[in-house]
């Protein structure tokens, strides 16, 4: 019997580093699900309060603190919304 993937065994090396990152990138994954595990709708909660904030700087016309970081995504017509922002 002649197995053709049994005479390169020069591979073995990659074959075992890429084990060991896929078991960290596993075990990374598992323990993101361990601290967050209690709290299902997450993700939901932080887009909610990240619309939240959204919607309050746009009620200020942008002009309040923390609602700088919307100014390079206003005043164009993808967006929407067009504020006179004071330079």
């Amino acid at each position: 019997m002649d197995f053709g993937w049994m005479k390169d065994s020069h591979n073995h090396r990659q074959v075992g580093y890429a084990m060991i990152l896929v078991s960290a990138s596993l075990a990374t994954i598992g323990l993101i699900a361990l601290a967050i595990g209690g709290n299902v709708l997450f993700a939901d909660n932080m887009q909610r309060d990240n619309t939240f904030h959204f919607n309050e700087c746009k009620e200020n016309d942008f002009k309040t603190e923390g609602c700088e970081k919307y100014h390079s995504r206003i005043n164009s017509e993808i967006s929407g919304v067009y504020v006179d922002l004071e330079k």
